[in-house]
C-alpha cells in the first residue's frame, strides 16, 4: 500500500497523532511519501528523524497512490485539495483541529480506523467542487481556479455594501446589497454559508446553495440551486475593488469584472470510514440531541 502524508502545521497536540500514524503505517509495511515542507517541519521539530521520499505537487500524485492522509483541520483539507486535483487520489482527514467536518477520524481512535485502511473496509464519498473563470481574466485565479467549500465575493476597503448582480443560467435573479455573497457546494454547506444563515446539505445532494452575507435588502433568503445551473456575478461599490475567496484562497478582483461559477468536471474522492459517516458527524459536531441548557 502506497500513502501520500500532508500537514501544514504543527502544534503540540499533533505529535502524538503524528508518532501514532507513523508506528502504526511503519508496523503494516504501508509506504509513505510525505509532502516536502511539511517533512522538513517534523525533522525541525524532531518528531520523525528518518528520511523518507517526499512529494511536493500536484503532478507528483498520480494513481499508484491509495489515498493522501491529511494531518490537522479541515482547512489542511482543502489545501489538500488543491494538491489532489483531479488525480482521483482519495483523501482521508485525521483530525487534529477543532471543528472537524471534514477531518472525521479523531485522535481516539487512530489505531482503529487505520487498520480500517489497511483492510480496505472504506467507502468513498464523491464531493462536488466549484469552478471560477474571470473576465477580463485574473491570473491569481487562473492557475488554481476551483473551491470544495466555496466561492464567494465581498467587500475591500470599506465599511460600505457591495452591489452583486446575480444570474442563473443567464436570466437575472437578484441585485443583492450585501457584505458579500457565498456560493458553497453541499461540502460546503457546513461552512461560512452554514454560520450566514444558510442551509445544511448532505455531501450526494446535487445542488448548490447561494447565502447572501448580512444583505440589506432583508427578504433576501439562502436559495438553493441544481449544481448544473451557471451562476453569473457582476460586483460593483464604492471602491475599486472587491474580494474573492476560494475556500481559504482570496484574492483582489476589480469592478465590474464578469464572474462565472460552474460546477467542475471531476470531483473530490474523501474516505468515509464505517461509524464515521457524514449524518454521525452532524450530530457530534453540532450537538444534536443534546440538552445542554444547564
Amino acid at each position: 500500500m502506497k500513502v501520500a502524508i500532508y500537514g501544514k502545521y504543527y502544534l503540540n497536540s499533533t505529535e502524538p497523532i503524528i508518532n501514532d500514524i507513523f508506528v502504526f503505517f511503519n508496523k503494516n509495511n504501508v509506504e509513505m511519501i510525505i509532502e516536502a515542507e511539511f517533512l522538513m517541519i517534523l525533522h525541525e521539530k524532531k518528531i520523525i528523524e528518518k528520511e523518507y521520499k517526499t512529494f511536493s505537487s500536484h503532478k507528483e500524485l498520480d494513481s499508484s497512490f491509495d489515498m493522501l492522509i491529511s494531518i490537522g483541520g479541515d482547512g489542511t483539507i482543502l489545501r489538500a485539495a488543491a494538491l489532489v486535483r483531479n488525480s482521483g487520489v482519495p483523501i482521508l482527514g485525521i483530525n487534529a483541529g477543532r471543528l472537524g467536518f471534514l477531518a472525521t477520524v479523531q485522535k481516539e481512535n487512530i489505531d482503529e480506523f487505520m487498520q480500517f485502511i489497511i483492510d480496505k473496509k472504506y467507502t468513498i464519498s464523491k464531493r462536488t467542487l466549484l469552478s471560477l473563470t474571470c473576465t477580463p481574466t485574473n491570473e491569481a485565479i487562473e492557475e488554481l481556479n476551483f473551491g470544495m467549500n466555496e466561492i464567494s465575493v465581498s467587500r475591500k476597503d470599506t465599511t460600505s455594501m457591495i452591489t452583486i448582480e446575480t444570474y442563473l443560467n443567464n436570466e437575472f435573479l437578484n441585485s443583492y446589497w450585501a457584505d458579500g455573497l457565498i456560493i458553497a457546494t453541499p461540502t460546503g454547506s457546513t461552512g461560512y454559508s452554514m454560520s450566514c444563515g444558510g442551509p445544511i446539505l448532505t455531501p450526494d445532494v446535487r445542488s448548490f446553495v447561494i447565502t447572501p452575507i448580512a444583505p440589506h435588502n432583508l427578504n433576501a433568503r439562502p436559495l438553493v440551486v441544481p449544481d448544473e445551473t451557471e451562476i453569473r456575478l457582476k460586483v460593483s461599490g464604492r471602491e475599486e475593488n472587491y474580494l474573492v475567496s476560494l475556500d481559504s484562497r482570496i484574492t483582489s478582483v476589480k469592478n465590474e469584472t464578469i464572474l462565472v461559477i460552474k460546477k467542475t468536471p471531476f470531483q473530490i474522492n474523501m474516505v468515509e470510514i464505517p461509524k464515521e459517516t457524514f449524518l454521525k458527524t452532524l450530530r457530534t459536531k453540532l450537538f444534536w440531541g443534546e440538552d445542554r441548557r444547564n
